[in-house]
């Protein structure tokens, strides 16, 4: 599948899957200047590009391992979900849970992006719902793990 992609500035560089198997494309920081984000912060990162999604599929913009692993550093939001209908610049707001500053520089890869079919659902209201084994039960109900 083919996404367009459109550099709003000229440094930006276009999502890159690093093998033929990557589920994620890399994302890239488009800054003029390093931006050190302070223990506990989250600061809002400019890709420098706008996607089109094909309508049925979204964007899902997951973090990087490496950046999560190594410098607890990770989208403040877990998961960010860009619908097909977005054509405003891809943002990454990146949480710093460490106890130190981490320092991203113009071009650090800062996310991944996973494009996705979703399942277009229109909402019931109903009196009851099917009964399963389950039932009701909530957090920790199938197992101790």
């Amino acid at each position: 599948m083919n996404i367009k992609v459109k550099k709003l500035q000229e440094q930006a560089i276009l999502p890159y899957r690093a093998t033929s198997d990557s589920a994620g494309a890399d994302l890239y920081a488009c800054l003029t200047e390093p931006v050190t984000i302070l223990p506990n912060q989250t600061v809002k990162i400019g890709t420098g590009i706008a996607i089109e999604i094909p309508s049925g599929y979204a964007a899902f913009v997951y973090g990087r391992s490496g950046l999560g692993v190594k410098y607890n550093v990770a989208p403040a939001n877990c998961v960010g979900v860009v619908d097909a209908d977005y054509r405003g610049e891809l943002i990454v707001a990146l949480k710093n849970s460490a106890q130190v500053a981490f320092t991203i520089h113009p071009g650090d890869r800062i996310a991944q992006m996973v494009i996705a079919p979703v399942v277009m659902s229109d909402f019931i209201e109903v009196a009851d719902l099917s009964e399963t084994k389950r039932g009701t039960g909530g957090f920790g109900s199938t197992g101790i793990a």
